[in-house]
């Protein structure tokens, strides 16, 4: 099997010396490098021109859109292996990541998709703790990640994290990220997207903690800053959750999902239940995440019905409401 790997970087020239370091070390060779560049990314553009690529078979790709959709769509339209392996610019794979990756693959012919463990290094630490469920998509549409926790034996799936991720060009087909999935740079959930597309095909997703990158969660340059709270970027990041899985759930299940996404709610999304559980400690900031989350579940909501053709009138009043209510100060 052929081996592609895909990675989308933007002005952390640094970060992607060290990724491409480690996949000069793999103990199974590279047959295809995409490096995905923004036209207007100078830093890595000079760091590019002077790398010494060796035994890395680099081919730069320009992306001139800005987010994380249009640079990995743009990637995948030049991809000629047959695995696409992707990972973030602030990563480095263990060296037998495309070994193990390959030895899946080849194991069984229905798996489409394989990922694996990220080790989070913070400042002088490693997140080493330690989950056995991993990746899952509850009925009711409570997502569990726990990507970079995960240990145990590989096992089936239903969501790979971006910054780990192989799957079969034969099963991605046609298949792209989504276009509709907001935000200026990390399009949050564009992953889960992907893997739940496959999912409804009847592909296998496979996480194995063996297949492993350390990851060193760097800058970004738009809205979304990590740990510190941005309206915008938690509207979007709820707007992508929901438009997702309402897109993945039949209609009963995108109603139950919408009364427990409304009610209760998780940490990243919050619901009322989880609002009243952070009052006491969070203040005005819960109130106006809860604010920020109820606009983007509402958006998320109108992107399907836009989607799908139906309920335009109704969107467009409800959506003359939401507009008109100030944001919480």
């Amino acid at each position: 099997m052929r081996n592609t790997v895909l990675i989308p970087t933007y002005r952390r020239p640094l970060d992607l010396h060290r990724c491409l370091l480690a996949l000069q070390a793999q103990t199974k060779p590279v047959d295809q490098l995409i490096v995905v560049v923004r036209d207007s990314d100078v830093e890595t553009w000079q760091f590019l021109s002077e790398f010494q690529s060796h035994n890395l078979p680099l081919q730069t790709v320009t992306v001139t859109l800005p987010g994380m959709v249009a640079a990995l769509n743009t990637g995948l339209a030049v991809v000629e292996g047959d695995i696409v392996s992707m990972t973030d610019d602030d990563a480095a794979p263990y060296p037998d990541w495309l070994e193990k990756i390959n030895a899946h693959f080849q194991s069984d012919g229905c798996i489409g998709g394989v990922g694996g463990r990220d080790w989070i290094h913070q400042a002088n630490r490693i997140e080493d703790g330690s989950r056995s469920i991993v990746g899952r998509l509850q009925w009711w549409g409570r997502v569990i990640g726990n990507h970079h926790l995960g240990v145990g034996a590989a096992r089936e799936v239903d969501v790979l994290k971006g910054v780990n991720m192989s799957y079969r060009h034969q099963a991605i087909g046609q298949l792209r990220f989504d276009e509709n999935l907001r935000g200026t740079g990390a399009q949050v959930h564009c992953d889960m997207a992907f893997s739940l597309a496959l999912k409804r095909a009847s592909w296998k997703i496979i996480y194995d903690p063996s297949v492993a990158v350390n990851h060193y969660p760097a800058q970004r340059f738009d809205e979304d800053q990590r740990q510190h709270f941005n309206e915008i970027a938690y509207t979007n990041l709820v707007h992508n959750e929901t438009l997702v899985l309402l897109e993945h759930f039949s209609p009963l299940r995108q109603i139950i999902f919408l009364l427990w996404a409304v009610l209760v709610g998780t940490r990243d999304s919050l619901g009322l239940v989880q609002w009243l559980r952070f009052l006491p400690s969070q203040g005005r900031l819960v109130s106006k995440k809860m604010l920020a989350s109820l606009r983007g579940r509402w958006q998320g909501w109108q992107t399907n019905q836009l989607r799908q053709g139906t309920g335009l009138k109704l969107s467009f009043y409800i959506a003359l409401f939401l507009n008109s209510v100030p944001p919480a100060s």
